[in-house]
């Protein structure tokens, strides 16, 4: 893999929509992704993403169509993926490793254990103060099955790091991942934490995650 075959990757765009911060990166070609996002989860191609701030205590019932308005605010077109966190967007951290790049947003005022008691997970739920958001660009195509393990890469990589850090959580209860890739090319099989594009992304993730813990955020999340 040389840099000539690298795929250049869309840059983010700090934007403002329905009067709050944004990060914005619009596709001249699409991208094949696998996201856990809240609008355009799921594995298919996508023309954008967005990783949006809204209001600590944010409830409302229905984010995939506050992710809708602000992509037809914005004049999105195509197939997109969205992410909404209480962080301010400014403190993201963009980390770069072997070609692989993420862009995170840490916010971990809430942390959780993954396998907790019920009652306690249930009362973290209600709060949405912060969330760890990532978006991932790999520079070479990607089988979807190795899509799929990039993203328990991204949350091994994070857990690592918050651990290291002395944060009690492996995370937070809304945390969200889009992990792209150029939909031509010869698919790299495998995704995991020792594969070509899986360990510098690990590493990549973890670096963000690590300084954007350092980053005060004056709002308090």
């Amino acid at each position: 893999m040389t840099t000539a075959e690298w795929a250049p990757f869309p840059e983010a765009a700090a934007r403002t929509a329905r009067g709050g911060p944004l990060l914005l990166w619009e596709c001249r070609s699409p991208w094949l992704a696998v996201s856990s996002a809240v609008y355009g989860g799921g594995l298919g191609v996508r023309h954008w993403v967005l990783n949006a701030t809204v209001p600590s205590g944010y409830d409302r019932a229905d984010p995939e169509g506050h992710v809708a308005e602000l992509a037809e605010e914005l004049e999105l077109t195509g197939q997109g993926s969205g992410l909404l966190t209480a962080v301010d967007v400014g403190h993201a951290v963009t980390a770069t490793d072997s070609g692989v790049r993420a862009s995170v947003t840490t916010g971990v005022g809430y942390p959780v254990w993954a396998a907790h008691e019920r009652a306690r997970t249930e009362h973290l739920v209600r709060h949405v103060p912060g969330t760890i958001n990532a978006v991932c660009f790999s520079p070479v195509r990607l089988k979807e099955s190795a899509l799929v393990n990039l993203v328990a890469t991204v949350a091994e990589a994070k857990a690592q790091a918050l651990s290291e850090a002395g944060v009690p959580g492996t995370g937070t209860c809304t945390d969200a991942t889009v992990v792209l890739c150029p939909v031509d090319g010869e698919p790299e099989p495998y995704g995991g934490p020792r594969s070509v594009i899986g360990a510098p992304l690990a590493r990549a993730v973890r670096s963000a995650v690590i300084a954007g813990l350092r980053v005060r955020d004056p709002r308090g999340r």
